[in-house]
């Protein structure tokens, strides 16, 4: 190898090894995940609804704040160069990473930032506190999801209907009505995620929580009420759900 090649390529494994950030720019896939180049990120120490999650408003009316997550991340970035301290894969999903994330030139997090606008929930513990002041404050303002009725994204990714209500707008004598319209039997698809889910016991064999249906899928058509719609492969098993197998064998998606 030249001597000028060596050292371009052991520039390149020390940044690696060491979690270099990169800046560039970045494509949101939900409200705590982007991607940059080939790394898909998850934003560490928050968590942010799933592009199909749905939330109640102060007016006690259904909104669509997984896709308003989303939209609020790609506004907070505005185009602008993103940098991710890379800190390493994701436990709850290996083929993904969790990153310190900021827009480039600003020192404030993009983790604490959506924290801010209520459109994050801090999950670190209380002996951490990283977020919990930024957290509390958009709850009193109530900002973002804390203007209505929603449950944390954890639960309703795992299908956990009879989880805490969260929010300035729960009233107790409207429990179930509300709860019916944050996991409706019908879940609306949002734009161009039609990959279906599917919570199932028979799952857990394989440590998932459920089975996701591609179109190619035979399964697919008779699949009318989904638990869950997801926007690719990785989506879906990154929430802990498995390709079904009756979907015909070189089947892939977006």
């Amino acid at each position: 190898m030249k001597p000028r090649a060596l050292l371009v390529a052991t520039l390149l494994l020390t940044s690696l090894s060491t979690g270099r950030s990169w800046a560039a720019n970045a494509t949101i896939k939900d409200g705590s995940t982007l991607q940059i180049g080939s790394v898909t990120y998850r934003l560490d120490g928050i968590d942010a609804p799933a592009i199909d999650q749905l939330c109640i408003d102060e007016h006690a009316d259904a909104w669509t704040c997984g896709i308003e997550a989303r939209d609020q991340l790609t506004k907070l970035i505005g185009g602008r160069e993103i940098r991710c301290d890379d800190l390493g894969a994701d436990p709850s999903y290996k083929k993904r990473h969790l990153g310190a994330c900021r827009i480039e030139g600003d020192t404030t997090s993009l983790s604490e930032l959506l924290v801010r606008q209520g459109f994050a929930l801090n999950v670190e513990s209380s002996a951490t506190g990283r977020f919990e002041t930024e957290e509390a404050r958009a709850k009193e303002e109530r900002q973002g999801l804390w203007k209505g009725c929603f449950v944390a994204p954890q639960e309703f990714r795992t299908g956990k209907k009879d989880g805490a209500l969260l929010g300035g707008s729960c009233p107790a004598d409207r429990d179930k009505e509300i709860r019916e319209a944050l996991f409706p039997e019908a879940l609306a698809m949002p734009s161009g995620c039609n990959i279906k889910g599917k919570f199932a016991v028979r799952a857990r064999v394989t440590g998932n929580v459920g089975i996701y249906h591609l179109q190619a899928c035979r399964s697919y058509p008779a699949l009318t009420e989904p638990d869950r719609w997801f926007c690719s492969e990785e989506d879906a098993q990154a929430a802990g759900f498995r390709r079904a197998y009756n979907c015909r064998a070189g089947t892939k998606t977006k």
